[in-house]
């Protein structure tokens, strides 16, 4: 068996913003892996100043990975601890070579096309006319569950947005989330909650940023909406850690990356960790291509949750691979009679 790695750059239909900064294009990797007969193909997604791997060795590490391909996918996946997105990475790489295709990775009624997953509409930040045009068109495409990014425009426009969409629709029709990114300083984090509450949120995503447990653990403990931890779960590798962590803040709902988070064992990790103690979880994908997103979409439909996840992000690039996944009245459908287009190989 040999394994190469491929460069790809996704490159934004539109600049996209978040309170990180404007996104205009997404690097990714590609880990081909093939025994002269078949292939398999695994996405390594990287966040840059996000993704706890975004180190000036990743490339090296990427080369000696392809090197040491015959270690298998267990070994491969600890010596890669600090590396959560190539353990994803040889995680789908390996899956899609032992499947009878190499897009077909957890065969289900998902990929029958007989069942779909409900999916949140995803609203960028960007000027008030842009959002609500944003907003509007998801409602349009059916949507029932709403995610808007806040935290980069001002925050009484980001309320009036909300008021808009809650003066049109009440929380029985709507499910509204916002996405903060850590935008909030933890001394006007819970003011800011108590504003937000008014418009009956499903939830908020990372008020403050991460590494302040003792602040996110207070405002979970008094918060007047549910908060979701999201990049508070990445770099915490160790078991014993994530339960603390956990354990510590007591958040009522997380948010897993596969990308960010160690693929589909570290996800499992978190899930067991989080039901043990009565958390709630969904999953998101990182602004993968199709090809990454297609494998956390079928491993999400594995573990039967029936709340909207994150994995609408497949329309976001302009040079995306043509695929089987499709957006269908607010879910997520396998189309498996609609061909695969991959042209990640240099």
């Amino acid at each position: 068996m040999t394994a190469t790695y491929h460069k790809y750059i996704l490159q934004f239909k539109r600049p996209s913003g978040t309170s990180r900064g404007i996104l205009k294009t997404k690097e990714t990797w590609f880990i081909v892996i093939s025994d002269g007969i078949k292939q398999g193909i695994g996405e390594c997604g990287i966040l840059r100043t996000l993704s706890i791997d975004d180190r000036p060795d990743y490339e090296d590490r990427l080369k000696w990975t392809c090197e040491n391909i015959h270690l298998g996918v267990e070994k491969l996946w600890h010596k890669l601890i600090e590396f959560p997105s190539i353990q994803f990475g040889v995680e789908m790489a390996f899956t899609s070579f032992e499947s009878t295709s190499p897009f077909l990775l957890f065969p289900s009624k998902f990929t029958e096309t007989k069942d779909s997953i409900p999916i949140n509409g995803l609203i960028w930040m960007g000027d008030k006319e842009f959002m609500k045009k944003q907003i509007i068109e998801k409602l349009n495409q059916g949507f029932d569950c709403i995610k808007m990014k806040i935290g980069a425009i001002d925050f009484k426009t980001e309320l009036g947005l909300l008021s808009y969409i809650r003066s049109q629709f009440s929380s029985d029709i709507i499910e509204l989330r916002v996405d903060a990114n850590g935008a909030f300083k933890p001394k006007d984090a819970f003011d800011k909650l108590q504003q937000l509450s008014v418009y009956d949120l499903h939830s908020i995503e990372q008020p403050i940023r991460q590494g302040q447990p003792k602040a996110m653990s207070e405002l979970c403990r008094k918060t007047p909406l549910p908060i979701a931890l999201d990049e508070e779960l990445i770099g915490v590798f160790d078991i014993t850690e994530k339960k603390k962590l956990l354990q510590t803040i007591q958040p009522q709902y997380m948010i897993l990356k596969p990308s960010l988070i160690g693929g589909f064992k570290g996800t499992k990790s978190w899930i067991d960790i989080a039901e043990s103690l009565g958390i709630g979880w969904w999953i998101t994908s990182a602004l993968e291509s199709n090809i990454g997103l297609n494998a956390i979409a079928q491993f999400t439909y594995t573990l039967h949750s029936n709340i909207p996840q994150g994995l609408g992000t497949g329309g976001l690039y302009t040079n995306n691979f043509a695929s089987s996944l499709e957006i269908d009245r607010g879910t997520l459908i396998y189309d498996h009679k609609k061909e695969w287009n991959v042209t990640y190989v240099n």
